[in-house]
């Protein structure tokens, strides 16, 4: 796969998003390699000097008072990455490696942060040839930045560590080797160019952002096949309501949910004679709910875009001044709040979809449809214990949606003493979309159930379609049976995109 050329500082959202959907290799455009030279030399000279400059010549953290000589800076860099290979739990997913990865070399393009461009041509090289850090999940408070995983990745650049290439997990240097790569020993400060940032955070962020997404997408699907089922309105999608408004994410859910339905005899069926006045909430407010989140983590996109393009390491060699300041970019808060955010909306995507699920098994509330929408309810008890599982999952993102940004400690002997927890706040984003996912699913088998006994009615072209591949993996619900695997299955239609290729419609995008 040719490497997907990029541009540091100028990076787009869509590019992103092919890096983490592909695990595209990357490779950074030359004319940043001017300033990145520029940026070594100027720390080649610093380490030479009597000044002491932070993370140059002096130690770290609590330790910045104590001098190190000029022939002592490359074990100092050594000892930084050994000492902070303190992570634990599992490894991350090689798809988020490779992101981070990634975001480590748009930080080093800036050209503030005067790491060689041999270390640059090593990522590159590791990306291109599929060597994959094992970074274990846990151990940062995403700040001073995302120091315990980031040390993980680095490990291997000078040979240390574990990594994994097709499959297998090897010493770092063997890693290397396997691929005709060789470690690379680390000079004046690039130890701390390495660890210093916000890589960790922000991959597991866009991940979520990415993955949450189109979750966001398959709800406007999923939720018009159960406002079909319940033979519900679409009076409430109407064009007008929404523009009177204004809100973007409100205009394109109502639009999507009118694409989705356009064509339904279900809907045409009950327009005249209907004796409800109104649906429930969880039907006549779908686009204010799903628009609201999906606005809300477009919020967390411009923030997470601008992070992805940031020089996020300490200390920062300046062109104006000329100087090697030492600040506090690699405080991941920007990242910890747009993690929030995120998890707002999911939790709340999920919410507004479980009161549907709970609509449609309920018979005094689902126009007419059996009890949990088994044909022969008492004998079955149907998707009864489906929609308490959604219950379950639904209460659970509620819990973890609560702010992980607010939650600082002081570390490191209280040198580091506020703290942004964006690691953790965006690590969780995987584990609710998960959930999230889960509850669609089942969402989605009950709303085929229901449509399938609006028969001989049928819905529109793309809900049937959407049924019709639901049911190429999963048959309708007649006498009870076990359905664990088929939630499963239906978990993994809607986070691989099946439901919405099913659809065949332009969904809202992210950007």
């Amino acid at each position: 796969m040719t490497p997907l050329p990029l541009t540091p500082g100028q990076v787009s959202l869509d590019q992103l998003a092919e890096i983490y959907w592909t695990e595209a290799a990357i490779s950074l455009d030359d004319a940043c390699r001017p300033k990145v030279d520029a940026a070594a030399a100027r720390i080649a000279q610093a380490a030479e000097g009597t000044e002491p400059v932070y993370g140059v010549n002096t130690g770290f953290g609590k330790l910045a008072s104590h001098k190190i000589a000029s022939k002592d800076t490359s074990t100092l860099q050594r000892n930084l990455i050994l000492s902070h290979c303190c992570g634990v739990g599992p490894a991350v997913p090689r798809r988020l490696a490779r992101l981070m990865m990634s975001l480590k070399l748009l930080s080093f393009g800036r050209g503030a942060s005067g790491v060689r461009w041999e270390l640059v041509e090593l990522l590159q090289q590791m990306l291109a040839r599929g060597v994959a850090p094992v970074i274990p999940a846990q151990g940062s408070v995403g700040a001073s930045g995302d120091l315990a995983p980031l040390a993980h990745m680095t490990a291997v650049v000078i040979g240390e560590g574990e990594a994994e290439v097709n499959g297998t997990v090897m010493p770092g240097a063997e890693a290397l080797k396997t691929v005709g790569l060789e470690p690379i020993q680390l000079g004046p400060k690039e130890g701390l160019a390495f660890i210093n940032g916000t890589q960790f955070s922000t991959a597991f962020a866009l991940a979520g952002l990415f993955e949450g997404w189109r979750s966001a997408q398959n709800a406007l699907v999923i939720s018009a096949a159960s406002t079909d089922a319940i033979m519900g309105s679409t009076a409430p999608l109407q064009p007008e309501i929404h523009a009177l408004r204004g809100h973007r994410g409100q205009i394109e859910a109502a639009a999507a949910m009118r694409a989705t339905l356009d064509g339904s005899e279900i809907r045409e069926s009950h327009r005249d004679g209907d004796t409800r006045v109104q649906d429930p909430y969880c039907i006549r407010c779908q686009p204010q709910v799903t628009g609201a989140a999906m606005d809300v983590i477009r919020q967390a996109a411009a923030t997470l875009v601008i992070e992805a393009n940031a020089a996020t390491d300490n200390p920062l060699v300046l062109t104006d001044p000329d100087a090697i300041v030492s600040g506090g970019n690699f405080h991941a808060e920007p990242v910890g709040f747009a993690a929030d955010m995120i998890a707002l909306a999911l939790s709340e995507i999920g919410a507004i979809a479980q009161r549907r699920i709970a609509l449609m098994v309920d018979p005094t509330l689902s126009f007419d449809l059996p009890p949990f929408l088994t044909p022969e309810p008492g004998l079955n008890s149907g998707l009864m214990i489906a929609e308490v599982t959604t219950a379950a999952l639904m209460s659970e993102n509620k819990h973890l949606a609560n702010p992980c940004v607010t939650d600082s400690t002081p570390t490191s002997a209280n040198q580091e003493d506020h703290v942004s927890m964006a690691a953790h706040g965006a690590r969780r984003l995987s584990r609710m979309v998960d959930n999230l996912n889960y509850i669609l699913g089942i969402e989605l088998l009950c709303a085929a159930q229901g449509i399938e006994f609006r028969a001989p009615l049928v819905t529109s072209k793309a809900l049937n379609s959407v049924v019709g591949r639901l049911r190429e993996d999963i048959p309708s619900l007649g006498d009870d049976r076990y359905l664990a695997p088929e939630l499963e299955t239906a978990k993994s239609l809607v986070e691989s995109g099946a439901v919405l290729q099913a659809a065949a419609l332009t969904m809202p995008e992210l950007s």
